[in-house]
C-alpha cells in the first residue's frame, strides 16, 4: 500500500516543478533586455539620443531621403539622393512632378510640358515644347535656382528636418523596415517624433514633423551613388529667368 500512495504524491510534484520551469521561462523572456546586441543608444536620456543621432547624420557621406515635407502652405513629395557633391531625384508639388539633378554648382531640372505650362502661365507652346523632357540649366542668378536647390543640398535638409521642438522624452522601442529603433519626441509627440536606429551607427531613419507638417523616411546612409552630367542632346541653357510658379 506504500508504494501504491507514492505515485500519486510524484506525479503532482513533478507537475509542480514543470510549471514552475515554464513559468520561470516565461518571466524570463518577459525580462529580457530590448537593447540586448544594439549600439547602446536606446539606454541615453533623450537629449543624448538626439546628439548622437545628429553627429552620426553629420558624419554620413550620403543619404536617400522620401517622404512629404510640409512648407509655406506647400506639401512637396520627396525622393532625393543627396551627397556633398549633388544630388538627383524627384519632387512632386501641387500634382506636378519635376526632377532636380545637381552636379557641382550647376543645378538641372527636368520636366514634362505640364510643369512649364504650370510655371509660365502662358500658351507659348514653342517655348514649352522645347523644355519638355530636357534637363534645362538653371542659373545661379536666377530665382529659381535659390527655390529648387535647397531640395538638393543635403546639409540644409538634414539641418532643417532633424529638429524636435519642446521638451524631449523617449518613447519605446520601435521598428522602421525591419531595423529596430528607440524613439524620441518632442513635447509628447506635438513636436515631432523621430526614430534613431539602433543597429549599427545611430542613424535617423524616420521623422514625424511637428504640426503634421510631413513624414520623411532616410535609407541608404553612406551609400554612393553616381551623379552624371546629362548628355548635349538632353540639355538645354534657358539663357535667361526660367518661369516658375
Amino acid at each position: 500500500m506504500t508504494a501504491i500512495a507514492q505515485g500519486p504524491i510524484r506525479r503532482p510534484a513533478l507537475l509542480g516543478a514543470m510549471c514552475a520551469l515554464v513559468v520561470t521561462g516565461l518571466l524570463a523572456g518577459c525580462s529580457e533586455d530590448p537593447d540586448a546586441g544594439t549600439n547602446g543608444v536606446g539606454k541615453l536620456p533623450a537629449d543624448k539620443i538626439q546628439s548622437k543621432t545628429r553627429a552620426a547624420a553629420e558624419s554620413a557621406d550620403s543619404v536617400r531621403l522620401a517622404g512629404n515635407v510640409v512648407t509655406n502652405g506647400h506639401t512637396y513629395k520627396l525622393d532625393m539622393r543627396l551627397k556633398s557633391e549633388g544630388a538627383s531625384g524627384s519632387v512632386t508639388s501641387d500634382g506636378v512632378a519635376f526632377g532636380l539633378l545637381r552636379i557641382g554648382e550647376q543645378l538641372y531640372l527636368k520636366a514634362d510640358a505640364s510643369f512649364w505650362n504650370h510655371a509660365d502661365g502662358d500658351d507659348d507652346k514653342t517655348s514649352v515644347s522645347k523644355l519638355d523632357g530636357k534637363y534645362v540649366k538653371v542659373p545661379q542668378r536666377d530665382p529659381a535656382y535659390k527655390k529648387f536647390s535647397g531640395f538638393t543640398d543635403m546639409d540644409v535638409l538634414l539641418d532643417g528636418l532633424l529638429s524636435l521642438h519642446g521638451p524631449l522624452a523617449t518613447d519605446g522601442h520601435h521598428e522602421q523596415s525591419g531595423t529596430r529603433t528607440i524613439r524620441i519626441t518632442g513635447d509628447k509627440g506635438s513636436g515631432g517624433t523621430l526614430d534613431v536606429s539602433l543597429e549599427g551607427k545611430p542613424y535617423p531613419l524616420r521623422l514625424e514633423r511637428a504640426g503634421g507638417a510631413g513624414t520623411i523616411a532616410f535609407s541608404a546612409w553612406g551609400e554612393d551613388f553616381a551623379l552624371n552630367e546629362p548628355k548635349k542632346n538632353e540639355t538645354v541653357d534657358y539663357g535667361k529667368q526660367l518661369p516658375t510658379s
